[in-house]
């Protein structure tokens, strides 16, 4: 885990240190709080209508399927969150395989969840046509 959040921080770290370059050459002297509005305000909207657009088109089917992807997302941020805590703190093991098998438990419950679900439409629907 510690390694994949060196991996990431260091990729974000040469994008930033990029981003910062090509503004200083093009004379913009922007200080780093200024890109961090343009840059995620930028990311943050193009990302907002891509959702928007996506979330659109799910909620003609289901909106389990929004909710599943906004628990997903929520739940991945705590996730990450609760290991890092745990390297700060040192109570507790930071490991990339502790975040894989919180998600796998979500998803496991959240198709069992879909399986009852399934299961009692179908009882229903048998119900009904007695």
């Amino acid at each position: 885990m510690k390694e994949f959040i060196l991996t990431v921080a260091d990729i974000v770290n040469r994008i930033h240190d990029l981003i910062m370059r090509v503004s200083q050459e093009l004379g913009l002297n922007l200080t780093d709080k200024d890109l961090h509005i343009w840059v995620f305000g930028t990311i943050g909207i193009v990302l907002f209508f891509i959702v928007h657009m996506m979330f659109k088109k799910l909620a003609k089917y289901s909106v389990i399927s929004i909710s599943f992807i906004y628990t997903f997302t929520v739940l991945l941020v705590v996730v990450f969150a609760i290991e890092i805590q745990q390297k700060i703190t040192g109570r507790g093991e930071m490991e990339f395989d502790d975040a894989v098998i919180s998600i796998w438990g979500y998803l496991l419950f959240f198709a069992s969840y879909l399986v009852i679900k399934v299961i009692a439409y179908y009882f229903k629907k048998f119900r009904r046509g007695k």
